[in-house]
């Protein structure tokens, strides 16, 4: 396979492929770790690819801060992200695939494009939930607002 001279500003290396891959614990998401896994164990050395598992918690509303104080808040963000992460990391690590998991709080599609950018990812993989094109349009879909804003190629995995 001959591997593209461009790389993402910052990359120095030509070798390693970071990609990104956004996880809210559904089977969607789920489905796109196990696609990476099956190309980078068909296309790829032991070790040439990167992953960065992110899982995005909506910020919550700042009325409910007059009733749980933002470390509850926070503590309680931390919990449900290391749940949706867990089998994620699980399937990769089993893969003896290189990953990292992040966490963070914001406009999910948002946070997924600037992170992307900020690692320097060649692609961001998303699983779909399947609605249909017109369903996701009508929706205001997360996964076309990512492939708007995005500044890498996105794989959208069904």
């Amino acid at each position: 396979m001959d591997r593209c001279s461009c790389l993402p500003p910052g990359r120095k290396d030509n070798n390693m492929k970071r990609v990104l891959i956004p996880i809210d614990g559904s089977d969607c998401s789920l489905h796109a770790v196990d696609y990476l896994i099956a190309e980078s164990a068909r296309q790829m050395a032991p070790g040439d690819v990167e992953v960065h598992l992110l899982n995005v918690q909506v910020a919550l509303r700042g009325d409910i801060g007059q009733f749980i104080s933002h470390e509850q808040i926070a503590a309680y963000q931390h919990e449900e992200s290391e749940k949706a992460l867990g089998e994620a990391q699980a399937r990769l690590n089993a893969a003896a695939v290189r990953v990292v998991a992040h966490t963070e709080v914001g406009h999910v599609a948002e946070v997924i494009a600037r992170l992307a950018g900020e690692l320097a990812c060649d692609h961001i993989v998303m699983g779909t939930h399947g609605r249909g094109a017109l369903a996701d349009l009508l929706a205001g879909s997360t996964t076309i607002r990512v492939v708007h804003l995005a500044r890498m190629p996105v794989v959208l995995v069904k």
